[in-house]
């Protein structure tokens, strides 16, 4: 028996607001929603563009081409976020069960894709292309803004993994338009 598109769609949604409730459910620690909560905060845009002014600064001529990348990556990347946001209209995962607030507010009403994560992840790619030993830090820093998304209730699992694959997809292509 086929299931209709629409009958997919209904339990694709289901199984990942159940997967963010078990995420939500097995990191509800004070300690550990605190430090998503900093983590997401970090990853509002403060540690890129501190980032950026210190590749500026201290980077040379490497540092300022990186700068320049994650530039033009942010724009590009926040002109397919917002298309895509304004296209799926998809409610945040605490918006269709008030049980997942969190202590960290929405940027906007629309949970797909993840913001932070597309950034995090262009933006990390781009310096580690640069700067192959910031990957040490950047990697695990990139991984908790992600993880925080969902820890927070801000997004479900497939906003972030989407998100992921987006990110990637323009870091990759800004380093092709870049050389």
């Amino acid at each position: 028996m086929l299931l209709s598109i629409r009958r997919l769609s209904e339990l694709f949604c289901a199984s990942d607001l159940k997967l963010t409730r078990r995420v939500r459910r097995y990191s509800d620690q004070r300690l550990t929603l605190a430090f998503f909560a900093l983590v997401s905060r970090l990853g509002d845009g403060i540690v890129w563009y501190l980032l950026m002014l210190l590749l500026l600064l201290f980077g040379g001529e490497t540092g300022q081409r990186a700068t320049l990348q994650m530039a033009l990556l942010g724009i590009l990347s926040l002109l397919v976020y917002k298309a895509l946001k304004r296209l799926s209209k998809r409610p945040r995962p605490l918006a269709v069960d008030h049980a997942l607030g969190t202590r960290v507010a929405p940027l906007d009403e629309f949970s797909f894709p993840s913001g932070h994560t597309l950034h995090a992840v262009g933006f990390t790619l781009v310096v580690t292309q640069h700067f192959p030993e910031s990957g040490l830090l950047l990697w695990p820093l990139c991984a908790c803004i992600a993880m925080s998304r969902v820890v927070l209730g801000l997004h479900y699992p497939s906003d972030v993994l989407a998100a992921i694959g987006l990110g990637w997809v323009l870091g990759e292509g800004s380093a092709r338009l870049m050389l």
